[in-house]
């Protein structure tokens, strides 16, 4: 199954597009800014309690097979309030 590209911070909800190299996720592709992820949630997920770790870039080719979501996720998190 392809990653899915969620295009904001869980936490801050700040703009995370294909390519940030501040996005980080987990095994269960929770997503989340670096700046959240390092300072707010010590580089883990608040979730699954997973390792935060960098998100992959998508080829273009399989952007335009399974384009990017445009749900915006936010959760309440304890860290991040």
């Amino acid at each position: 199954m392809p990653l899915a590209i969620r295009p904001n911070c869980e936490c801050c909800d700040r703009d995370l597009p294909n390519g940030d190299p501040a996005a980080r996720i987990c095994t269960f592709e929770c997503t989340f800014c670096a700046d959240c992820a390092d300072n707010r949630l010590g580089g883990r997920c608040p979730n699954c309690t997973g390792d935060l770790v960098l998100r992959p870039t998508r080829p273009a080719e399989k952007l335009a097979r399974f384009p990017v979501s445009t749900e915006r996720v936010t959760k309440p998190h304890a860290a991040c309030q």
